[in-house]
């Protein structure tokens, strides 16, 4: 029988997927988008979020001196769950909004190194320490964010130490920690490697006459 006009074709259901291969079903975007690293015993770190658990957080400071010196930045410390408090000024002490914006780099500690006794000793350190400095009038040379953060280390005795400082924890997050993309990277080092261009060319242009 001829099929009757405008009517409309037959529709077959699509073919069975061969055996043993189930059928995956593809992420979302927002899943594509987020950033997530997972460490071994501890919870997700997500960039997007700026959720960084059992880490220090560090991001460099608006100024002229990130020309010249561009290791010299603003660091806080994050809860097992991954907010972060900073010494962001005097008698303040942040909670999940960074000073100067959302980390460049992060640095991730172990949580089996905290060596004070009790439960829960890293949350217990990072809020004794925050709300010590809560008290503390910010001094940019003496007694500052990376103090805070030292502080935090020295409470919960971390790596069994009580002699973490401004300086230690300086350079400790320089070789150890990681930038959370290729901007942050960009973002902290593009200046100083612009001044550095802008000498070695002046210098090469007065040797050359």
């Amino acid at each position: 029988m001829a099929e009757a006009e405008g009517s409309s074709p037959l529709l077959l259901p699509p073919p069975p997927l061969p055996p043993g291969m189930a059928e995956v079903e593809a992420p979302t975007a927002a899943e594509t988008d987020m950033k997530q690293i997972r460490g071994p015993g501890s919870g997700a770190m997500d960039v997007e979020r700026s959720r960084f658990p059992y880490c220090v957080v560090w991001t460099p400071i608006p100024g002229a001196h990130r020309w010249f010196f561009p290791i010299i930045g603003h660091m806080g410390i994050c809860t097992s769950t991954g907010v972060i408090r900073d010494f962001a000024g005097p008698y303040f002490v942040s909670e999940d909004n960074m000073a100067f914006g959302k980390p460049a780099k992060y640095w991730k500690l172990d949580p089996a190194q905290v060596y004070a006794s009790g439960p829960n000793a890293w949350d217990t350190a990072v809020h004794d320490a925050s709300e010590e400095y809560k008290h503390r009038m910010h001094n940019l040379c003496c007694d500052n964010c990376h103090s805070h953060v030292a502080l935090a280390l020295n409470l919960m005795r971390y790596n069994n130490s009580t002699n973490w400082n401004m300086v230690t924890l300086c350079f400790s997050c320089l070789l150890y920690g990681k930038y959370v993309s290729f901007g942050a990277f960009v973002k902290t080092w593009l200046p100083f490697i612009l001044l550095l261009g802008i000498i070695l060319t002046v210098s090469l242009v007065l040797n050359l006459r």
